[in-house]
């Protein structure tokens, strides 16, 4: 998403920051086959897994998730926090991907598959990410849109 933001000249409207909803691999490098796969594609991967806090919530204007378990995370550490329809699956972003809102469909967690499974995971990840874009864009900026 970064990379697409950066690409569409909007980095200075558009922040894009990553963060897992468990702790077991906070401090360590991406996956390596996720490293792999992103460089296979262009896509510069450079940070370090960090743990989403309850405190943040509330300082994103979206906060997105690959699965129903990283959903049920979220509104598990949300607790009694009633305003949470900033949160939203990925893929339902993605035109082509049918469903909305909590039916959306999922992106699989590759961790224990293959490198065929990582490549999946871009694959469902990037149309996302550019409707996500188009959204934000035509949320943003609508005049520009309409020329």
């Amino acid at each position: 998403m970064a990379q697409l933001v950066a690409e569409a000249g909007l980095s200075d409207a558009i922040e894009v920051a990553s963060a897992g909803t468990a702790r077991y691999h906070v401090g360590d490098l991406p996956d390596p086959r996720t490293v792999s796969e992103a460089r296979r594609r262009g896509v510069p991967i450079v940070h370090r897994a960090r743990q989403l806090t309850r405190d943040e919530l509330g300082d994103w204007d979206l906060l997105l998730v690959m699965d129903g378990d990283n959903l049920r995370d979220v509104r598990r550490l949300a607790g009694d926090r009633a305003d949470l329809a900033h949160v939203r699956l990925l893929r339902s972003f993605d035109p082509a991907a049918g469903g909305a809102g909590d039916a959306a469909p999922e992106v699989p967690d590759p961790y224990y598959g293959g490198d065929d499974d990582f490549a999946l995971m871009f694959d469902l990840i990037e149309p996302a990410c550019r409707g996500l874009l188009e959204h934000l864009t035509a949320r943003t900026m609508p005049e520009e849109r309409a020329v």
